[in-house]
């Protein structure tokens, strides 16, 4: 007997931890149409574990579960059964995947962390510290509060994306714990189901596609297409159903001929017919803008066969059988996908001049593209299509940890890797013969940073098949490119504007605002060592005790992020010097009194501290709007009401931005603008500037314009202390009978 004996375990088994019955692990789309699979208790998973593990991995696999199903009791699901099934349908996923053991028993452990009240240090005890390690990349930041949903989201999934990079195993843990919950998805309310549909319609099927896990990535886009466009979803299956049916014996005859065609030329092959998968079709007729009608290869056959020769072979045998469609072949063989998918694909006109897709590949090849990575475990061969798949998850992962440092956030990250999920590639060649795999319209920049991020930095000129080109022309499959390179050239800003994968586009931006912060710490410096002077101090020389203590009040790690902030103009060198050479503290405070008296409408400016402080005229803000400010060089902070169209224009300068909020109770009046239309009637100005006057507001100045003979549009410029106060005023004149409608200027 092996030392996993199914009936002994179960029998071990106390209350609460039963036995579990694992849910219909459903092959890929289409299932549903299909008899649903028994359900599996846990003791069937391990009993298929043992057929490729040892059996002490097996049974620590079952302690896992064990520890898994006491962490998890009293939970259940949305659907209501227990919360255990979902780890164990997870495992069971990355079990048919044949991960090894700590891989599966993460997968059993993936929620305990998010879920529960155990820790990673608890997980590191009882197992160990690579589980530990698996468990927590794949675990959300719970602990952290964010300002949105998305900024959360984006967060976690850069954890893990990041974790990833680290071990493969933790996104093949995400994909098969996203795959099981989009098969139970039905028991989410429908915005949910819609949100989660999204994102892995936008993140993890592309992913999976990254990594060339197809049977995964089928699977999720289909799920996905079902539960975020129901709707779209039917239709083009309705649409296929009626196609499929009128063309049910022209497949039967392709197959049949594609058979006939091997035996003769006594290659041993098989053939398998399908039709594309629906949200495939859906995309090819959203990107390329066409009707279903006119989506025409929606059959395709693929043929396996022994060795790549063979491939070729086959090739020309189906090209004789059918007449192949002009600029539709493809040699996936020679220029695998950036995945390491590897197979021909050439588009024929078959039977009633419909057009078919023919797919010729190896068996390899077809492991590889059902399970792209994760064949790495699944065969252990060293076959050199396994080796190449791993080379280039490598290079892609890589260039995450490039985007993420030149990301300013997490947000920004996801944005990132989103351009680069979606490659519709394009196969160019360097001077040596390297093939470089790009996103569709990219640049000759594109290509620099595809090679090297400082290749990208000092990339001047380039040349393309020999003859020289601007640095933002397009590239095209199989040509050649040459960068040029100097040693002193840097990063132009308008790279950005042509750019189009995320690699080149975070190096950019990670480098101008490297190269910015640096400039403003020199400038910072000249401007604070210049102020020191009137003290009579150096900043070399200044009492390291009074520095601290001023890094620490303004928020300041060191001091070149200070020198930074003083060059960026956020602060006024003049009163940071004050500080920091131990001015008369009387006489400072003497200064800001100065400065209250001259500026009286003062703002709580966080970080600005003795900055001068002006109101935009064009939205004229007053204590109660919701507010944003600009620096402005001469006039200092000037600050907007948030919705104002003028900063919206400005918002792309990002480092002039600061963060304002009123004081508590700011003092004196705030000019704004209201426009009254009223009846034209003798008196009638009179009367508003009576009521205006009767609440305590002075009139700065009144301007009239008739409208239409019968009303006249009054727009006064009045003192008010704030919203409250200008709406009293408001309230007031539409109390008188003359006023037809009163707004604030601007609206």
């Amino acid at each position: 007997m092996s030392p996993f004996d199914p009936g002994s375990m179960q029998t071990a088994l106390v209350p609460p931890i039963d036995p579990v019955p694992m849910p219909p692990v459903h092959p890929v789309a289409g299932a549903s149409d299909r008899t649903p699979v028994a359900r599996y208790l846990i003791s069937d998973l391990c009993a298929y574990l043992e057929t490729y593990l040892p059996p002490e991995q097996v049974s620590e696999f079952y302690r896992a579960y064990l520890f898994g199903a006491e962490a998890h009791e009293g939970q259940s699901r949305k659907s209501g059964e227990p919360y255990i099934y979902h780890p164990v349908a997870v495992a069971r996923i990355l079990a048919e995947m044949h991960m090894d053991y700590k891989c599966l028993i993460a997968a059993l452990l993936h929620d305990v962390i998010e879920d529960t009240s155990v820790d990673k240090e608890q997980v590191a005890e009882v197992f160990d510290e690579e589980i530990a390690d698996l468990v927590d990349g794949v675990s959300k930041l719970s602990q952290i509060e964010f300002e949105s949903r998305a900024e959360a989201q984006a967060a976690s999934l850069q954890k893990m994306l990041l974790a990833m990079t680290r071990d493969i195993r933790v996104i093949l843990i995400k994909l098969a714990d996203r795959l099981h919950n989009m098969r139970t998805l039905g028991s989410m309310e429908p915005e949910k189901c819609r949100r989660i549909s999204r994102e892995t319609l936008d993140i993890f099927a592309p992913i999976a596609n990254r990594l060339g896990i197809n049977r995964v990535r089928v699977e999720l886009e289909e799920l996905g297409f079902l539960h975020h466009w129901p709707w779209r979803r039917h239709v083009i299956q309705r649409a296929l159903q009626k196609t499929c049916g009128a063309r049910v014996e022209m497949v039967g005859t392709v197959e049949t001929a594609l058979k006939r065609a091997l035996h003769q030329e006594e290659i041993h092959g098989e053939v398998e017919g399908r039709r594309k998968h629906l949200y495939g079709i859906y995309r090819k007729m959203r990107e390329k803008h066409r009707a279903f009608s006119e989506v025409v290869d929606v059959f395709a056959f693929r043929v396996t066969v022994d060795r790549v020769d063979t491939c070729y072979r086959v090739l020309g045998l189906v090209h004789n059988l059918y007449k192949p469609v002009p600029g539709r072949f493809k040699d996936y063989i020679a220029i695998p996908k950036a995945n390491g998918y590897q197979s021909l694909h050439t588009v024929l006109i078959g039977p009633q001049g419909i057009h078919i897709e023919i797919q010729i590949r190896t068996e390899d090849m077809q492991r590889m593209a059902e399970t792209g990575i994760a064949a790495h475990w699944l065969y252990k061969s060293g076959e050199q299509s396994t080796a190449n798949a791993t080379t280039l998850a490598s290079e892609w992962l890589q260039n995450l940890l490039v985007m993420q440092r030149g990301a300013g956030n997490s947000v920004e990250f996801l944005e990132n890797v989103k351009v680069d999920l979606f490659p519709d590639e394009v196969y160019v060649f360097t001077p040596k013969g390297r093939i470089l795999t790009l996103k569709r319209g990219a640049t000759v920049i594109d290509f620099a940073y595809a090679i090297h991020s400082d290749v990208g930095n000092t990339c001047v000129a380039a040349r393309i098949d020999r003859r020289m080109v601007s640095l933002s022309t397009n590239l095209r499959s199989g040509q050649t490119v040459e960068i040029i390179n100097a040693p002193g050239a840097k990063p132009n800003a308008a790279w950005l504007n042509f750019v189009v994968t995320g690699k080149a586009r975070a190096s950019i931006r990670g480098y101008l605002k490297n190269l910015k912060q640096r400039e403003a710490q020199v400038l910072g410096r000249r401007l604070l060592t210049a102020e020191l002077g009137t003290f009579g101090a150096e900043l070399d020389n200044l009492d390291p005790i009074r520095v601290a203590a001023y890094l620490e009040e303004a928020n300041q790690r060191t001091l070149e992020d200070l020198l930074g902030d003083i060059g960026l103009g956020n602060r006024l060198a003049a009163f940071v010097a004050r500080r920091l050479a131990g001015g008369d503290d009387d006489e400072a405070t003497q200064a800001m009194q100065a400065d209250k008296d001259l500026h009286p409408h003062r703002l709580a400016i966080r970080g600005t501290e003795g900055m001068v402080v002006s109101f935009a005229r064009c939205c004229r803000p007053i204590p109660g709007d919701t507010i944003a400010a600009l620096f402005s060089p001469g006039r200092g902070i000037v600050v907007h009401r948030s919705e104002c169209r003028n900063l919206g224009s400005l918002e792309t300068k990002r480092d002039k931005r600061l963060d304002v909020e009123w004081a508590n109770e700011p003092d004196g009046e705030f000019p704004t603008e209201i426009r009254v239309e009223i009846g034209n009637r003798r008196g009638a100005l009179a009367v508003v500037a009576g009521a205006i006057a009767e609440l305590g507001s002075n009139i700065e100045n009144v301007h009239s314009r008739e409208k239409d003979g019968m009303t006249t549009a009054l727009e006064f410029l009045i003192l008010v202390k704030g919203r409250a106060h200008l709406a009293r005023i408001m309230r007031r004149l539409r109390q008188i009978p003359l006023v037809l409608r009163i707004t604030r200027i601007p609206r």
